[in-house]
């Protein structure tokens, strides 16, 4: 099935020449269903690419998902065309009155910083509170995953002694747990990031559950029980080249960075990377909106409790 999204975001030629199945609204407006609707706060620099990222994942399920973009109003963005970000972004303020059946927090370039330093780490709240009565399921990836347990349950973030940078393998903790259905027992996926959170201090949280984790990369995915919110730590979304971008940048700059680990062909930054997350990358995506979006939304929006 089709994602919905306008034919004007640069994404949209991108997913079409890769087959994945995309219509415009007055496409969508002949077929019968009700498309789920889903929101993206795009905290990322790079915001056009980590926006056809989500959407190609997105894309790539049997649901049809119209796809809204969420832009900090407390923050300005310095890396994407303004004109970009008024064509295709709305606040939370233009928001705030709609239910959504998801939700995806995207990562963040600010782990340097304490929480409440973040420019728009209130606005941030905000979005995190009416989530728990306004949208059935969350997603939050990398920072933004630490920043939703941070607010939520006060868990804490750790500065690492280097960058945890590269694809490492993980292990599937609950092999019950519906958005690990279809995992191998061990797979892999990209980290890019200076800070981590504990094992300790999740375990003291009685409503959340860890999911995967790796014994170089640490915790992996985590859950609420009753599957409202998902963590994930590391970047699922990234494309082949992401990593190899960020190290070129970071390079160049002079800036202290490793060689991403088991990414490229012989660790040689010659070489092309080998891929080994995708699939489970789009099975993520595709469990995420099935068991946790799909099966429990209601046809008619109504309050979440929180």
């Amino acid at each position: 099935m089709p994602i919905k999204i306008p034919l004007t975001l640069p994404a949209t030629a991108i997913l079409k020449s890769e087959n994945v199945f995309v219509i415009d609204d007055e496409q969508a407006l002949h077929q019968d269903i009700r498309t789920l609707r889903v929101a993206i706060l795009n905290l990322m620099p790079t915001k056009i690419a980590t926006e056809t990222q989500l959407l190609r994942l997105l894309g790539n399920t049997p649901l049809q998902v119209e796809v809204v973009l969420l832009r900090t109003a407390s923050h300005e963005a310095k890396n994407t065309d303004a004109d970009h970000l008024l064509a295709h972004y709305v606040t939370f303020d233009e928001i705030r009155e709609q239910h959504f059946d998801g939700l995806i927090i995207t990562g963040a370039p600010v782990e340097h910083l304490d929480f409440h330093e973040v420019d728009y780490w209130h606005e941030l709240t905000e979005i995190l509170d009416w989530a728990q009565t306004n949208v059935t399921s969350s997603l939050h990836i990398c920072w933004g995953a630490q920043a939703a347990l941070q607010h939520y349950y006060g868990i804490p973030k750790y500065a690492l002694p280097r960058k945890m940078f590269g694809v490492f393998k993980h292990r599937t903790l609950a092999t019950n747990e519906p958005l690990l259905r279809g995992f191998d027992d061990v797979f892999h996926a990209p980290h890019s990031r200076h800070t981590e959170i504990r094992r300790n201090d999740i375990e003291r949280v009685a409503k959340l559950r860890i999911l995967a984790e790796s014994d170089e990369a640490g915790i992996h995915m985590l859950a609420t029980l009753d599957g409202r919110h998902l963590f994930v730590t590391g970047h699922p979304e990234y494309d082949p080249l992401t990593l190899k971008g960020e190290y070129e940048r970071d390079y160049l700059l002079a800036l202290p960075i490793a060689i991403p680990k088991n990414y490229f062909r012989d660790d040689d930054p010659t070489q092309l990377p080998l891929v080994h997350w995708r699939s489970h990358a789009n099975l993520l995506f595709s469990n995420w909106l099935n068991y946790y979006v799909y099966q429990v939304t209601a046809f008619e929006y109504k309050e979440t409790q929180a």
